[in-house]
């Protein structure tokens, strides 16, 4: 499914894991460390990854069995490790400083929407001198409330005053094209991220791109 010609999606919003930055490094560091302190066996990497994006207190519950109250004292014991060593253990993934540069050049109004904590958010687009770029950087609260991309989104709209109709989310995962749609939104799938090609389709992404180069192509081609 491609845009239809003169659908110009004048909000583009951003994923952060996996769409803006490559966190592999910090975050499944910050775990093993986690998993480490708790007693419990490393597992293979491949099976942390999914943890890359969604809350990781959903996650800790569902991959490890977690109960409620473990899984709230298990964040706040990756955050102290993440806030210190892993938070800037990442990389921009090519092409993506560019196109957020451009698509501010061209009058697009430019956000994140993220279920990573809001500050940790805002440190890691000011490390990488892209904060300036972005009309608003939205993530996790950690304030009780539910944290899913759902809500960020809805949270973002209700703040912005932004409308749906021509919002568009950048993602790589199932977690980004669920999110968007329950919000209202389309989602563009990014597949150098950490989610699969089948698994977006599936979700319903509306497009699936390779690099940052594709994903600049598709919204022109709305344009």
């Amino acid at each position: 499914m491609r845009l239809s010609k003169g659908e110009i999606m004048k909000t583009v919003i951003f994923d952060l894991d996996g769409t803006i930055i490559n966190s592999e490094r910090g975050i499944t560091g910050c775990l093993r460390a986690l998993l480490s302190d708790l007693g419990m066996e490393q597992p293979p990497q491949e099976k942390l990854l999914c943890f890359i994006g969604p809350p990781l207190e959903q996650q800790l519950q569902a991959v490890f069995g977690f109960d409620e109250e473990k899984a709230k004292a298990s964040v706040t014991k990756f955050r102290a490790r993440f806030d210190k060593e892993g938070i800037f253990e990442c990389d921009v993934y090519p092409g993506v400083k560019e196109l957020i540069c451009r698509l501010k050049q061209r009058g697009h109004a430019v956000y994140l929407a993220s279920s990573k904590h809001e500050n940790a958010c805002v440190r890691i687009l000011k490390h990488f001198e892209l904060a300036r770029y972005f009309d608003g950087i939205y993530g996790s609260t950690g304030m009780g409330k539910d944290n899913s991309k759902e809500s960020v989104l809805r949270r973002l709209f209700e703040e912005t005053g932004e409308s749906r109709s021509d919002a568009v989310l950048v993602g790589d995962t199932k977690f980004d094209v669920l999110g968007a749609k329950a919000a209202g939104i389309p989602c563009v799938g990014v597949t150098y991220g950490f989610g699969s090609e089948e698994e977006l389709a599936l979700a319903g992404a509306i497009a699936l791109c390779k690099d940052a180069g594709e994903v600049e192509e598709y919204l022109a081609d709305g344009a």
